[in-house]
């Protein structure tokens, strides 16, 4: 056994044992169901933590994570987890979290093959072609690399808002609100974008379903 493994299950019952000397009851009155009022869509980058970053506990945040945290029409296991999360868990908010220093919207900006991440990297390349000029325009690097990863999240809550789980909750009057944050690696703060969407009032009439 690696020590690095052994570590990680030692880490375990250590955390249990924390867990449990705060309150003896603690996994009990878990293992009776969850919840949660949030479902965060999030980059797989392993500094981004969801619970952590924002001080939540076990069973308050439902979590889909991938590369450069994509929504993507095609992605059964995302559309899954936000059906799920919508219709079942009836979850009032949905946030989009990306972070500065993604590697996955670096990859997009250049051309690189990367390997089988190069065709799910192509739906982040779409986005940056979409605002091109915008971002063309912005002459410092890092900024533009900044600036892209917000235009990112912003792309992926409108993408979310467009799918038929989230109209149809929006259609049932169920109280469901879309956010898009950005993490700083190097703040640990997060970054509102004052991208929030309440209704399909707020997309262009040709993506509102008719139900």
């Amino acid at each position: 056994m690696s020590d690095f493994y052994k570590k990680i299950l030692d880490g375990n019952k250590k955390w249990v044992e924390s867990k449990i000397s705060q309150d003896p009851q603690y996994f009990e009155k878990l293992s009776h169901g969850q919840s949660p009022p949030l479902l965060w869509i999030g980059c797989s980058d392993s500094r981004v933590p969801a619970n952590e970053v924002i001080g939540a506990q076990p069973g308050e945040v439902f979590v889909h994570r991938n590369i450069a945290n994509m929504v993507v029409h095609s992605d059964m296991n995302m559309l899954s987890v936000l059906d799920y999360a919508v219709n079942v868990l009836k979850v009032k908010h949905v946030i989009v979290c990306g972070h500065y220093g993604c590697g996955g919207v670096k990859a997009a900006m250049g051309n690189d093959s990367i390997g089988l991440i190069d065709n799910w990297i192509r739906h982040i390349k779409d986005g940056y072609r979409h605002h091109k000029t915008f971002l063309d325009s912005i002459v410092d690097e890092k900024e533009r690399f900044d600036t892209f990863v917000e235009v990112n999240v912003k792309e992926q809550v409108l993408d979310l808002a467009k799918t038929s789980i989230v109209q149809g909750a929006w259609r049932n009057g169920q109280d469901l609100s879309l956010h898009g944050w950005v993490y700083g690696l190097d703040s640990g703060i997060v970054k509102d974008l004052e991208v929030n969407l309440s209704s399909n009032n707020d997309l262009d009439e040709v993506y509102q379903l008719q139900f």
